[in-house]
């Protein structure tokens, strides 16, 4: 036997791991991978923090304003009269020129609570100035800009306006978790729809893609090797892409989402079927053939009571995947509760952005664990 020369093989494998190397690096160029963009934490960190805060629960609050006239500059308007008393915000002086600071401290205001400070001008606008939070004793000072914007007209001065909101009443269910969990029944409803149609579509299809039922003539084979090629070309296409062409023909919503999965659950469920049916045990066909049966009967007497446990358990299984792609499918405008998370991301709204996404993993969680159990018991 003639042996390998050593130098040959070190040759094939460094050539092997040169073009490995250089696939890689391709990769590298044309997805434009920039590590860079990793150490800069602060703008993900922010997301992660309110996508960790979902709104589950809310409460009312109670909005209290307190204002107070403030010229500038001075003498351009009257000054406001100072309270020593009760709720009030104090400015270290009655008026101040264009681009001064001054000191404006609040006074037995709620406490521990987030205060916006606005300036609310002549003509009726408003601007935010500072966002603060009141100490334990209902007190914040800060240090604010007379801004030239907010400059006197006609004898009228600008006011500086400081709002705060007191928690009343219970807690209870936010208004964005109740949208997000009525989105989430439109996605388990559409999964179970096209789920639905899906079996009655694939079930009967999936005997004519069966080589043991269909492949004894030159007709059947036919049959078969159409059905199998259709099930084949529909798994090819994405439910994305199902949903994106339903949605241009009947207009966004659940019904395009529907149809879509239905298109695709029908070929994945067939091929499923037709290869359980293929599997079956060749004795109980050919028990009930020798008593005269005809190909009708084999299917319904010697067929159909060995497939219907693994039919049950894909149709369950299926049902579970389509309320995972359903919520995927709702991000091109399908419904439900990826179209609710698609509307809150775009908008910038992370925390209720985070209410649909924890609702999504309690629900898939539950669907897992039940679809298991049930599977369980019919195998």
């Amino acid at each position: 036997m003639k042996k390998p020369n050593p130098v040959l093989r070190i040759g094939r494998i460094t050539l092997t791991v040169a073009v490995i190397a250089a696939v890689y690096w391709w990769a590298w160029q044309v997805t434009e991978i920039d590590p860079a963009k990793l150490a800069d934490l602060s703008k993900g960190m922010r997301v992660l923090r309110e996508f960790a805060s979902p709104n589950f629960f809310s409460r009312d609050f109670e909005l209290t304003t307190i204002e107070v006239a403030f010229p500038i500059p001075c003498g351009s308007a009257p000054e406001s009269e100072p309270i020593t008393s009760g709720p009030r915000i104090v400015t270290s002086v009655p008026c101040a020129a264009p681009g001064e600071e001054f000191t404006l401290e609040g006074y037995e205001l709620v406490p521990n609570v987030e205060t916006v400070i606005r300036w609310e001008f002549p003509d009726e606008r408003q601007m935010t100035a500072i966002r603060t939070t009141t100490d334990a004793n209902g007190h914040f000072s800060e240090t604010v800009q007379a801004r030239p914007i907010a400059a006197s007209e006609n004898g009228v001065a600008s006011q500086l306006a400081v709002e705060t909101l007191k928690p009343v009443g219970r807690i209870q269910l936010s208004d964005s978790f109740k949208e997000a969990a009525a989105a989430m029944f439109v996605t388990v409803f559409m999964a179970l729809f096209s789920t639905t149609l899906a079996t009655i579509i694939a079930a009967p299809l999936s005997f004519l893609a069966a080589s043991n039922i269909m492949r004894h003539s030159k007709f059947g084979s036919g049959v078969y090797y159409a059905t199998r090629s259709f099930f084949n070309l529909v798994r090819a296409y994405d439910p994305l892409v199902m949903a994106t062409v339903f949605g241009f023909w009947l207009g966004f919503g659940p019904l395009p989402g529907i149809l879509a999965l239905t298109v695709v659950t029908v070929a994945s469920l067939g091929k499923l079927f037709s290869e359980t049916i293929e599997g079956i045990d060749n004795g109980p066909i050919e028990a009930v053939t020798a008593t005269g049966a005809t190909r009708i009967q084999n299917v319904v007497y010697a067929v159909i009571p060995q497939i219907v446990p693994d039919f049950v358990s894909f149709i369950i299984y299926h049902w579970d995947i389509n309320v995972r792609i359903s919520t995927i499918i709702g991000f091109v405008g399908g419904g439900g509760i990826g179209y609710y998370l698609n509307e809150q991301i775009n908008g910038f709204h992370y925390n209720d952005a985070a209410t649909a996404i924890w609702l999504i993993v309690i629900v898939v969680m539950a669907m897992d664990f039940l679809s298991a159990e049930v599977r369980k018991r019919l195998t």
